[in-house]
């Protein structure tokens, strides 16, 4: 079984127990080591929270974290960050430096440069980095993306993606001026607010979907209320290349929209369309012919999708699911590397997807801020 530790998430942080959770869901890794906040005696309220076996190896920080964990002969195998956007880079970067694989909360890093530099070291040192694009590890979006490899939908035409959510407008009022939590502080998040968090989720739902890669954008940004400092709304639309063309939407103050990502990808000879509520569902329609709902779990899916279901067609598995999909995949490759083995195709969402979502949010603020125009990614 494999070890990790992990950087972030405590103090009852909800992403934190996400990970942790997902991480453990098909056994093949367990946590032995963490620094989960900045103030030592809640790391060790957390560690003791999470039963972890050895409060020797919960730390003050990560640097020590890195060093000392490196130094063992049973140190930790990789390990999960989910802290805040602007420390991504530097903790990976220790992390690896010391020889460590990572799994990492999007986005990689707070700029392009950092996130080339990051997978720079990651190629060097030949570790393994995974980004936990969430939505990506539903089981039937894999089952979409090999029926457009087969060819069931033809040549794509167009593709469309969104992840709409109402939480800004929900929590703040219109002539709010201070605001205290840091993903509103571009120091904290980079030059982009709606676009860093749930843009780049749609942006990677469209990679894995359909095997796609965003060539051009022309981004308009919104910000509401006013007294924000980066927008809080975001539409884009998307070269694709070979005259596939594309609509990106993702919006923080969606009245009526919860957490709603969804993608629906038009081909010459057929449609296929996936949205979050209904996630166990991929809706699949023929050109002049029949409409078809395809559900997660039965044997009329592919390989590739039912290996990634837990429980029988017709029980629903979601968001905890779904991170626990990527980890699965991830922690699969690393046993094969360290078994001397080919981990074969990544089939996770690696630092080359974390890459290429941090030159997305760099494209769209440059083409919003440059008066909407069209900007290579």
């Amino acid at each position: 079984m494999l070890r990790y530790g992990l950087v972030g998430g405590g103090n009852g942080a909800f992403i934190g127990d996400v990970h942790r959770h997902a991480a453990m869901m098909d056994d093949l890794t367990e946590l032995t080591a963490g620094c989960f906040s900045r103030n030592y005696e809640k790391n060790l309220e957390t560690a003791r929270a999470w039963h972890l076996p050895d409060e020797s190896r919960v730390y003050r920080n990560y640097q020590e974290m890195a060093e000392k964990e490196s130094a063992r002969t049973d140190g930790i195998d990789f390990v999960s960050i989910v802290t805040p956007n602007v420390s991504h880079y530097e903790i990976a970067k220790c992390f690896m430096e010391h020889g460590i694989h990572v799994v990492c909360d999007k986005p990689l890093a707070m700029n392009v440069e950092q996130a080339e530099e990051l997978k720079r070291i990651s190629e060097e040192k030949g570790l393994l980095f995974g980004m936990t694009y969430a939505y990506t590890g539903y089981a039937v979006i894999r089952q979409a993306r090999e029926m457009i490899k087969a060819g069931a939908i033809g040549e794509i035409l167009h593709v469309k993606t969104a992840h709409p959510e109402d939480w800004v407008i929900s929590s703040v009022g219109q002539d709010e001026t201070n605001m205290a939590g840091w993903r509103f502080k571009p120091e904290m998040i980079g030059d982009s607010l709606c676009i860093g968090d749930l843009g780049t989720h749609a942006e990677q739902m469209l990679v894995q979907f359909t095997g796609l890669h965003i060539k051009r954008v022309l981004a308009m940004f919104d910000t509401y209320p006013k007294s924000l400092p980066l927008e809080t709304n975001a539409t884009v639309l998307l070269d694709l290349g070979n005259g596939i063309t594309g609509e990106l939407w993702a919006s923080q103050i969606a009245i009526g929209k919860e957490c709603s990502p969804y993608i629906y990808v038009m081909g010459t000879e057929g449609s296929l369309e996936w949205h979050h509520e209904t996630p166990y569902l991929l809706k699949y329609t023929k050109r002049n012919g029949t409409m078809e709902f395809l559900s997660a779990g039965r044997s009329y899916m592919n390989g590739a999708s039912n290996r990634l279901t837990r429980v029988p067609s017709g029980h629903h598995e979601g968001y905890y699911e779904a991170f626990g999909n990527i980890y699965r995949q991830f922690c699969e490759a690393l046993s094969a590397v360290k078994e001397g083995k080919d981990p074969g195709t990544p089939e996770y969402p690696t630092i080359d997807d974390g890459l290429g979502g941090q030159k997305f949010i760099a494209a769209c603020v440059e083409s919003n801020r440059n008066g909407n125009v069209w900007v290579e990614v």
